[in-house]
């Protein structure tokens, strides 16, 4: 049995990703300072280490004693806005718990990392559609972290030959079940689910973009789907020689508005949503090319966003109220 260890093992993503590895049979190692993850998404099955990643010592001591195989990377801030405001924050959280992370694998000769990555690195692409050789200009420091952690893994590959992958998720909506729901604050399915639950209007960020009807265009993704590219790039690290950066989405695009509709739909009443004020550092359009994420991981996404949303509302319904 391999044994695999989940940074971030206790978010929305993270929690998916731990339950499909156990799923698959492998060990799994959750390391998560609950600064935002919950313990009750770890599943029982799964080790517990409470610990901040930057802790490198502690880390160490984690992947030495459990003879940890591969590490699969989520612990991050991820909201592009507070990254805009708060920056440093950022570089400090993101890249140097990547640091940390690398120089605790180094200490440990742990070889293998899959590394969360985001669509967010490309920035507005000049393509309808971004492979992964597009330009990259991240309009936010989120971003902008994102980026130079690959360009981490990309000098620790060539200064002591680690594999790794790194996966450029695109935006991720749903739930497994209801236990695995997603809470954040940025993200826009529970953002509307929230304002609904408030008796007020959900937002949509801008309505003046270039685009079909105004509002920014995004290739959704289901949290299954996704997790499910972390299992297949965790076992295509454990049996061959590979390095290399993957888009993980649909490879179709919907706008804010069309998002609002298909909630409206699903949820059998009209979201009646508002314009607002852009967000800085929302690009207008991104779409990923998915031909390399079909040829070099044999995964495709299966769910449509009708799909996605239905699975989000089910679990939004049934979680605790103190976590929504």
């Amino acid at each position: 049995m391999s044994t695999w260890l989940v940074t971030g093992g206790a978010g929305y993503i993270g929690a998916h990703v731990v339950n499909s590895l156990i799923n698959k049979d492998f060990k799994v190692i959750v390391v998560d300072d609950l600064s935002t993850g919950l313990e009750r998404k770890i599943p029982k099955s799964a080790i517990f280490e409470k610990l901040d990643i930057a802790n490198t010592k502690e880390l160490t001591a984690v992947l030495t004693k459990h003879q940890v195989e591969g590490v699969i990377h989520l612990a991050a801030k991820k909201a592009v806005g507070e990254s805009m405001i708060n920056p440093s924050l950022y570089y400090q959280e993101n890249i140097g718990g990547l640091i940390s992370l690398l120089e605790a694998m180094s200490k440990s000769n742990v070889k293998k990392i899959v590394y969360s990555s985001s669509a967010a690195v490309y920035g507005t692409p000049k393509e309808d559609k971004v492979s992964e050789n597009s330009e990259t200009l991240p309009q936010s420091p989120y971003g902008e972290t994102k980026l130079v952690g690959e360009w981490l893994l990309k000098a620790d590959e060539k200064a002591r030959q680690i594999k790794w992958i790194a996966l450029r998720y695109f935006n991720v909506v749903g739930a497994a079940n209801p236990e695995l729901g997603d809470t954040g604050v940025n993200n826009l399915v529970p953002m509307v689910f929230r304002a609904l639950q408030n008796n007020e209007r959900p937002k949509v960020f801008g309505d003046d973009y270039p685009t079909k009807d105004g509002s920014c265009i995004r290739d959704y993704i289901h949290v299954s789907d996704l997790a499910d590219s972390h299992v297949i790039a965790a076992q295509k690290l454990a049996t061959e020689i590979y390095c290399g950066i993957i888009n993980i989405g649909r490879g179709e695009g919907f706008s804010v508005k069309e998002v609002m509709n298909t909630i409206s739909e699903v949820i059998g009443k009209d979201v009646n949503y508002e314009i607002s004020p852009r967000r800085a550092g929302d690009p207008a359009q991104t779409i990923a090319d998915v031909t390399k994420s079909s040829k070099d991981l044999n995964w495709n996404a299966q769910s449509d966003l009708k799909s996605m949303i239905n699975s989000a509302w089910q679990a939004w319904q049934l979680m605790p109220p103190s976590t929504k």
